[in-house]
């Protein structure tokens, strides 16, 4: 599928990654459905955006809320022809200890990152069905793979998430939509607070500007690809937890000090975007 031929709507726009995944596909030429919660940040996006003017449109909505999620659709179905891309970026991470979590913090987690994307695939697919090629992308998260302390809600999430993506991939095997699956490592953005970022360097745990991952969301298409894990060693241990997640389980132990060391210091921080 070319980029240039794309009409995406992008969910987590105004977020580190969102607003450099939007700006990379406008620059290969896509048009951009911009979907996010805050107007003004939606706004400034659009503003960055200004060399794609014609290209670029900008929607403000709650996806977690089904009535926002229809109208967002018949906007879609609409918008220079209708999209023929749906890419599930938004997300919710809270970091801290699962015992620490809110109910309303679970919840909402399970709706950002889970329910919210599921809705849009179920919604939008009869219409992707229509054109004559189309693609559903989920941003998931290596978390996905390898689930760690202080994560577990948005472990939980992305496992799913993961497991989505797979079904349905090969559910619509016979059709014209393709489905793709993309788990970035961890990324600086806001996302992470700084006291997050300080744990991650006292774990060695390497962190991705959110360029890396848009170019790796560039490359699925490119490279005709269904699915893709960001950064080594992550890669490597994907498939270590896969085979042997004994020796995965001992050396998360080793670090669960220090995890839970951060987790005291911080109050839990909710994000809406990635």
């Amino acid at each position: 599928m070319k980029l240039d031929v794309m009409r995406v709507l992008l969910t987590g726009a105004t977020g580190g990654i969102g607003s450099v995944i939007a700006k990379r596909l406008l620059e290969e030429g896509a048009h951009v459905l911009l979907v996010a919660r805050d107007e003004a940040a939606l706004a400034a996006l659009v503003q960055s955006c200004s060399f794609a003017s014609d290209r670029v449109q900008a929607h403000s909505v709650d996806i977690t809320q089904s009535k926002s999620r229809t109208a967002l659709c018949e906007v879609a179905r609409q918008w220079h022809g209708g999209v023929n891309v749906l890419i599930n970026n938004a997300g919710l991470n809270t970091f801290s200890m699962y015992e620490e979590l809110t109910e309303d913090q679970i919840d909402q987690t399970l709706a950002v990152n889970l329910q919210a994307p599921m809705h849009l695939c179920h919604d939008l697919l009869p219409w992707l069905r229509t054109r004559e090629s189309a693609a559903i992308v989920n941003v998931g998260s290596v978390f996905g793979s390898i689930g760690l302390p202080g994560y577990v809600a948005y472990s939980a999430t992305k496992f799913a998430i993961r497991g989505f993506s797979e079904a349905l991939r090969r559910e619509l095997a016979d059709s014209r939509v393709m489905v793709k699956h993309l788990a970035p490592r961890a990324t600086r953005t806001a996302m992470n607070t700084a006291a997050v970022v300080e744990m991650n360097s006292r774990l060695k745990v390497a962190m991705d500007p959110p360029e890396r991952v848009a170019r790796e969301l560039i490359a699925l298409f490119k490279r005709r690809r269904s699915s893709a894990v960001v950064g080594w060693p992550e890669k490597a241990f994907v498939k270590l937890n896969a085979v042997l997640p004994g020796i995965v389980d001992r050396a998360v132990r080793g670090q669960l000090s220090i995890v839970r060391a951060f987790a005291r210091r911080l109050r839990p921080q909710e994000i809406f975007s990635k």
